[in-house]
C-alpha cells in the first residue's frame, strides 16, 4: 500500500514553511495514476501557498509495482537502515522475479522505469553509455570538456566521460539518450545492434551480473566491475 505522511517543506522562494505530504512508499497496482505522477515528477513537487512558487522536494520513497514485479527505492540522501532494506529484499524474493534497485534521485528513478517499462536491462543500459563514452574519448568527439554542463558533472577536469546521459525512449528499433551540452538537451540514437552487443558482453561475463537484493546500477558500480 501506499504510505503518506506530512513534512515540513521551505520555499525556496519565499522561505516559508508548510506541511506537505510526502511519500514513504507509493503502489502503482493500488492507484494506476502513480507512475505518471513519478514520471511527470508531479508527485515531488508542491505549490506554495503564500507566493505561488512551485518547488520540487526530494525525499525517500519506495516505488513498488507488483504487476511489473519491481521495486525501485529512491534514497536521496543515502540513508536507509540496512535492517529495513534486507527485510524488503527478503520480502520481494518470496515472491520471486522482482527487479530491485536503489536510486540516488529523481531523474534515475525515472529512467529505471523508462527503461524497465520499454523492456530493456538497466545493466546492458550502463554497458551502451560506457561504450558510447569510450568512443566520444577516442574520437574526440561528443560533448567539450569546456562545456559548463559537462564541468559541472564532476569536480576537477570534465571531459566527455562524465556527462549524464539518460535513456529516453525506444524510436522503433533504436535507443533514444539524452545529454546535456551547449546549454540545452541534446539527443543521440543508438541502434537496437549496440544494445544487443551489451548485451552479449553481459552475458559472456557473469561477474557484470548484480547481486541480489537492492543494488544501486549506474557509471560508478559499472566501473567497480567492468575490466
Amino acid at each position: 500500500m501506499s504510505i503518506v505522511k506530512q513534512a515540513l517543506a521551505r520555499c525556496s522562494r519565499c522561505g516559508h514553511e508548510h506541511e506537505i505530504p510526502v511519500y514513504k512508499s507509493v503502489n502503482t497496482a493500488e492507484d494506476s495514476g502513480m507512475e505518471a505522477r513519478v514520471l511527470d515528477g508531479s508527485l515531488f513537487l508542491w505549490t506554495c501557498p503564500d507566493c505561488g512558487a512551485r518547488n520540487l522536494v526530494s525525499y525517500e520513497c519506495l516505488y513498488h509495482d507488483p504487476e511489473k514485479r519491481r521495486m525501485l527505492w529512491l534514497l536521496p540522501h543515502g540513508r536507509i537502515r540496512p535492517s529495513e532494506m534486507e527485510s524488503i529484499a527478503r520480502h520481494a524474493a518470496s515472491l520471486g522475479g522482482y527487479t530491485l534497485r536503489l536510486c540516488s534521485n529523481l531523474g534515475e528513478l525515472i529512467e529505471k522505469i523508462l527503461i524497465l517499462n520499454a523492456g530493456l536491462d538497466d545493466v546492458v543500459i550502463e554497458i551502451c553509455k560506457y561504450v558510447v563514452k569510450g568512443e566520444w574519448a577516442q574520437q574526440g568527439s561528443g560533448p567539450s570538456a569546456t562545456d559548463p554542463a559537462v564541468a559541472d558533472a564532476a569536480s576537477g577536469e570534465a571531459g566527455p566521460a562524465d556527462v549524464p546521459l539518460h535513456f529516453h525512449r525506444l524510436d522503433g528499433d533504436n535507443l533514444i539518450f539524452s545529454y546535456p551540452a551547449a546549454g540545452r538537451m541534446m539527443s543521440l540514437s543508438l541502434g537496437r545492434n549496440v544494445y544487443d552487443d551489451a548485451a552479449g558482453i553481459l552475458a559472456r561475463n557473469p561477474s557484470l551480473q548484480p547481486e541480489d537484493g537492492f543494488r544501486r546500477i549506474d557509471a560508478a558500480w559499472l566501473a567497480t566491475v567492468i575490466a
